[in-house]
């Protein structure tokens, strides 16, 4: 899917730009200092359109991750747990409606003036309608109780609420200009930006006013190299750590290590769940299938891919298999998974449905339709071409013909409701369980694009967003992938094909020791940015 973020090569609106893009990288390693870093990593190497403003998306949306520069409430600890940022405390009222969060008293922004719960409840009222990803629709208002106090209304209880406090940086109100903030932000994070050259690196240096921990790193080039020309750094011995392609895992680099690690980026492929009986989106997009709408079709394929075969053919075995897309987070449910490689399963499944091959062409058919539909997959990315075949060479041998469509997002999105699509989401927060699979119509957003309807998955799902209790929650979270009889997952009415969970790939120099990474930390690897050191301070991947 897109990312929160796209890049830009306009000219420098900060700093002084670098005087050749070639330059770019090696002008920030020749001091060879040990106490700077060079990365090139997942989710941050976007480069922000908007600037580095977290109400235009920097840190936030379907892609979450440490904004380094502003503060957050909340932050993950090395196990995954929500732990507090800025914030000392929190409770949540019996109703769920009211959420009120304590914060530190002795925080600044970089400009000295003292951070309040005005500026906290100035960023969220902001942050509603704003274009962040994060869905602040049912923030009612936010107001300062007093300078350490801050009060959230909600319009209704919203268990995955916490995520909303998680990811959002706080800014300034007294600084915040929606036109020129993200170009010179001022925040109260570890770091603060001194430049900006578009289209080439960012600069940030520590903040020395920060509150928390203090990074070993005292400044952090970040560059906007794509992974295989950050490779291409890595070998050059440019940068200290750049993320890297799946299929460059057996190379080797001096000086360097490969690493993989876990991260919450789930593929599969969305089924349109309903008919074709010529409706059409909002935007006048064709609606309904009437092959994968056939349960029979997708507990076929759920069951008959081997998703071991694909996760070893496609990502090296960098990850796991996936059944529910949720089925590493604690709100997953083991139950909703079924057996899979199983074909003769699969055949029995839909041998039994009226799907027989009676022309012995090789595909099935029933009622005169061929077991046969497009699968939509972005052209610009190898692991989802990659995957897409690996998936239609299985089906084909069960019966089912899938033709791939490698194309653009516009396209994708224009069919996402009459074909199926290789999607991926990486979000832990359990908001996205409550978009993906309750009962939507075809507003042409890619939540929930098979529009599955089940009024008892529905309900499991609204009662865990408005619990007020996060055990409860978690088990409305679990029912709705299944309940024994129905759900969203596999075992129920198989509305997706989970296929595989992803780890990023890393090359990293062997000078620099990152700590415990965070659970599921492949898509924020700067999460724990504060225990990074170097490990021999004589050498570094910037030396000449």
């Amino acid at each position: 899917m897109s990312g929160c973020v796209s890049s830009s090569t306009d000219s420098s609106e900060l700093g002084s730009a670098s005087g050749s893009e070639s330059g770019s990288a090696s002008a920030s390693l020749d001091s060879g200092a040990s106490d700077e870093l060079v990365v090139n990593v997942y989710s941050h190497t976007k480069e922000p359109a908007a600037g580095f403003d977290p109400l235009l998306g920097w840190g936030c949306g379907h892609v979450n991750f440490e904004p380094l520069i502003q503060s957050t409430l909340f932050k993950s600890a090395d196990d995954g747990s929500i732990i507090n940022d800025l914030a000392t405390g929190y409770s949540v009222s019996p109703d769920g409606r009211t959420w009120t969060v304590n914060i530190r008293d002795d925080v600044k922004f970089t400009d000295g003036e003292k951070l309040t719960a005005e500026d906290v409840a100035f960023t969220f009222n902001t942050s509603v309608g704003s274009n962040s990803e994060l869905d602040m629709s049912n923030l009612e208002s936010a107001s300062a109780i007093n300078d350490t106090a801050v009060e959230f209304k909600l319009k209704e209880p919203q268990s995955s609420f916490i995520w909303r406090l998680r990811y959002v940086g706080i800014v300034p109100e007294h600084a915040y200009e929606k036109d020129t903030y993200g170009r010179n932000p001022i925040g109260s994070g570890p770091y603060k930006l001194i430049q900006w050259d578009r289209g080439q690196q960012a600069i940030f240096e520590y903040n020395p006013d920060y509150y928390g921990q203090e990074p070993y790193f005292k400044k952090i080039t970040m560059l906007f190299l794509d992974k295989d020309t950050a490779f291409a750094a890595a070998k050059s011995g440019e940068v200290d750590i750049a993320e890297i392609e799946i299929n460059n895992v057996n190379q080797t680099v001096d000086g360097y290590s490969i690493i993989s690690l876990p991260s919450s980026r789930a593929f599969g492929v969305s089924f349109p769940m309903q008919n074709n009986t010529g409706g059409k989106s909002l935007q006048g997009d064709p609606v309904g299938n009437n092959v994968t709408a056939d349960i029979a079709i997708r507990k076929a394929l759920n069951t008959g891919i081997d998703r071991k075969a694909i996760l070893d053919g496609v990502l090296y075995g960098k990850g796991d298999v996936e059944y529910t897309g949720v089925d590493q987070r604690e709100f997953g449910n083991p139950e909703a998974k079924i057996k899979d490689s199983d074909p003769e399963e699969a055949i029995k499944i839909l041998e039994a449905a009226g799907w027989k091959d009676t022309d012995g062409d090789g595909i099935r058919e029933k009622n005169g339709t061929d077991a046969e539909f497009d699968l939509y997959y972005s052209s610009s990315d190898q692991t989802r071409q990659a995957l897409s075949v690996a998936v239609s060479e299985q089906a084909q041998k069960l019966g089912i013909k899938i033709n791939l469509k490698g194309t653009n997002w516009d396209e994708i999105y224009a069919n996402q409701y009459s074909s199926a699509v290789l999607y991926a989401y990486s979000s832990i927060d359990t908001f996205n369980l409550y978009q993906q699979y309750h009962s939507k119509e075809p507003d042409d957003t890619y939540r929930n694009p098979g529009l599955y309807s089940n009024p008892v998955v529905d309900g499991y799902l609204e009662s865990a967003l408005r619990s007020s209790d996060p055990d409860e929650a978690t088990e409305y979270w679990q029912l709705a992938a299944y309940d024994g009889n129905t759900g969203y997952g596999p075992a129920g009415d198989a509305t997706w094909l989970w296929l595989v969970t992803m780890d990023y790939l890393y090359v990293v120099d062997d000078t620099l020791d990152m700590g415990t990474p965070e659970k599921n930390a492949g898509s924020d690897i700067l999460g724990n940015i504060y225990e990074w050191k170097r490990i021999d301070e004589s050498s570094s991947a910037s030396s000449e």
